[in-house]
């Protein structure tokens, strides 16, 4: 299940100059790619930028990374005593979930979830519900659940115009990593609404998983069981996530100091916390004890879920693994988990903060949704060529179906950060005007 065959370059072979890994130029490849650098000016949770940085989208996904290569590295090292040599490449499942990790949030549009949600309601209930019969009603779903990870799959493996066939042309174990949910629209959780690509990657990704060898899931044939990677991409992301927005809460005044270091410490069994007295007695900067805090936190929830997935590994391999890794956590650190998670759900996500940025990009995507597609159905009109060339030449706004006309405005749109959004609302709104 671990290859380093690359998508659109599977007949291709020659010497490289260098001594980097093909997993290790996968992670070099994203880091260095345009869409990855305007990671910087998305919204991961809280408004960008205040006097006060808190993390965005290129910042969690950087963090994500790290501690997804900490997890794969620690799974390596105990399944290289398992197997020994006999499993090709499972010295570099680090690099590969590290890779997976700079990748996995390219596909979410500006201004956070609210972007995905926007998108979602645009085509459910707002004025995009009047294509839904040019669609038809199995692609229909593709922009009605809207899935900020199956964009993502589709911008890493689709070739837009002028672009080489196979799209960042990333390794198969390293894309198929990131599809945290690997079934299409209409097979997905009505509660959860969560799928892993679109109809117009459905062979891509099929193509991917016979290679690896990734299995029908067992209990819903329609959909493929996990690659055994995306547990460790989950895990990272999870616990990234998490912890942040603890401590970007906490910097924000949203959480005071002692209730952030009450719900890091939950994860201390009470030798470490008898410990950290001693610490803080000599580091008295409240900053750097919360820091220290996360850190601590950090490293065992990377040592539990690692054993978890080793431990685990035969019912993860058959599709049998029911959750993610986090919900298997020992007793002790789900319960830490449970509460910061309630506390986050009452005092971070519901803050003032982010209802405000959340409601400003609710708007503006629904502006631009509107005034694009219209634009790229009807392209004659005179409104219609002027926006039209706002939009890149890669985005296939000429396709021949409303399916890919749509796609190539979703593409377009989920590209943008939140400045050139409210930058091109502003504009074909008539708010902001050049000098004259």
């Amino acid at each position: 299940m671990l290859t380093n065959k690359r998508l659109g370059m599977e007949h291709y072979h020659s010497e490289r100059a260098d001594d980097r890994t093909e997993f290790q130029r996968d992670y070099d490849r994203l880091i260095f790619s345009a869409p990855f650098r305007r990671l910087q000016n998305k919204t991961q949770v809280f408004p960008l930028p205040g006097s006060i940085f808190v993390h965005n989208r290129l910042t969690h996904s950087l963090e994500v990374a790290c501690v997804g290569r900490s997890l794969g590295d620690n799974v390596s090292r105990k399944l290289k005593m398992k197997y020994k040599d006999s499993v090709p490449f499972i010295d570099e499942i680090g690099s590969i979930v590290s890779a997976a990790c700079l990748a996995h949030d390219l596909g979410n549009p500006p201004f956070g979830h609210s972007g995905e949600n926007a998108i979602s309601t645009y085509f459910s209930e707002g004025k995009g519900l009047v294509l839904k019969e040019k669609v038809g009603d199995e692609l229909w779903i593709d922009f009605t659940k809207f899935e900020g990870n199956a964009n993502a799959f589709r911008l890493l493996t689709h070739q837009f115009n002028g672009r080489r066939d196979g799209g960042f042309a990333l390794t198969y174990s390293t894309l198929a990593s990131i599809v945290k949910y690997p079934y299409l629209s209409n097979f997905a959780d009505p509660k959860k609404a969560k799928f892993g690509f679109f109809h117009s990657e459905e062979e891509t990704y099929g193509k991917i998983a016979a290679d690896l060898g990734v299995i029908p899931n067992p209990e819903n044939r329609a959909r493929f069981a996990r690659y055994p990677l995306v547990y460790l991409l989950e895990a990272a992301d999870d616990i990234c996530y998490q912890l942040m927005d603890i401590e970007d809460a906490h910097k924000l005044k949203i959480l005071t100091s002692e209730e952030t270091k009450e719900l890091l410490s939950c994860y201390l069994p009470d030798e470490k916390r008898q410990k950290n007295q001693e610490i803080f007695s000599v580091v008295t900067d409240i900053n750097e004890q919360i820091a220290y805090l996360r850190s601590s936190v950090v490293g065992i929830l990377v040592r539990e879920c690692a054993q978890i997935f080793v431990d685990k590994e035969e019912e993860i391999l058959e599709g049998q693994f029911a959750g993610s890794l986090i919900k298997h956590l020992p007793e002790r650190s789900a319960k830490a988990y449970q509460h910061c998670s309630d506390v986050a759900f009452k005092k971070i996500y519901c803050a003032t903060e982010v209802l405000d940025i959340e409601l400003a990009g609710y708007k503006i995507i629904l502006t631009l949704l509107d005034e694009l597609i219209q634009a790229v159905l009807a392209p004659q009109k005179s409104y219609s060529k002027q926006l039209l060339r706002r939009i890149p030449l890669q985005y296939e706004t000429q396709s021949d179906t409303t399916y890919g006309k749509v796609q190539s405005v979703l593409d377009y749109i989920s590209g943008m950060t939140d400045v050139y959004a409210l930058d091109l609302y502003r504009k074909i709104t008539g708010m902001s005007l050049p000098s004259l």
